[in-house]
């Protein structure tokens, strides 16, 4: 798929709580076409304001070609996202855009799609893309507390809404390996993103089922387009590989466990 360096302006920058941000941008027409992309994909976004040097890998939360947006979830953490954030409403942000590898979606009937953190991004996208097939996909949402599950009530009306919360908050008390759904359900394909640790307890329990399983690998990218290798990724079978060029999007297996 193309790549594109394009100029987008920000809309709106919503405070969805617990230092998660939803960033909606616009792509001005003078930029030219609403570039085409799919669920799984990320954006390089250049920090404005010279203080931070390296972009930053952000994973594309919704694509609406129709009005040229595009949503970003982005997590309060560091330098970079705290200047990203609170940004003001008209500020032109650089994108490269669209990058990576994508989910696989033909053929699947009955996907559970699972997510924590800003790995709740990818999920989002995805389970739009369910939905404008005609699948409404089981959703399993995990977090510290309810605060950190954001975006649940869009996805609500996307597919059915499951959660966990580390304090019993909402939902079943504990991690999202916790729920029966995971366990019980009856799934073609299970897709996860979030905290590494999370991703491989889900593929484990994926692969025990026999039911194939995607993960979206969240490791640090300077680049984007495999030049500074600070992505690479041991896989089994394939060696060191660059995430930002060969994924995010990997089939489980390939994972290492340990």
């Amino acid at each position: 798929m193309k790549k594109y360096s394009l100029q987008f302006t920000l809309l709106s920058t919503q405070d969805l709580g617990a230092g998660n941000y939803l960033l909606r941008l616009v792509l001005p027409l003078e930029q030219g076409a609403f570039p085409p992309m799919a669920p799984g994909q990320f954006v390089q976004v250049a920090v404005p304001g010279g203080k931070v040097l390296l972009r930053r890998p952000i994973s594309i939360c919704n694509a609406l070609p129709e009005r040229r947006e595009l949503w970003l979830l982005i997590g309060r953490v560091g330098r970079g996202t705290s200047i990203l954030t609170s940004l003001a409403e008209g500020t032109t942000l650089d994108l490269l855009i669209p990058l990576g590898s994508t989910f696989t979606l033909e053929g699947i009937q009955r996907p559970l799609l699972v997510g924590g953190g800003v790995g709740i991004a990818p999920m989002f996208f995805l389970a739009q893309a369910f939905h404008d097939r005609g699948i409404r996909p089981s959703i399993l949402l995990g977090g510290r507390t309810a605060a950190h599950i954001v975006l649940r009530e869009e996805l609500g009306r996307l597919g059915e809404v499951y959660c966990t919360t580390d304090n019993g908050e909402l939902g079943v008390h504990g991690r999202v390996t916790n729920h029966e759904i995971l366990r019980a359900g009856v799934f073609d394909r299970i897709y996860t993103c979030g905290p590494r640790v999370m991703m491989l307890a889900v593929a484990k329990i994926a692969e025990q089922r026999g039911i194939d399983c995607e993960v979206s690998l969240e490791n640090s990218m300077a680049c984007g387009i495999g030049a500074c290798l600070c992505c690479v990724e041991d896989l089994i079978g394939q060696g060191n590989t660059c995430v930002c060029t060969e994924g995010p999007v990997f089939n489980s297996r390939l994972i290492k466990k340990d």
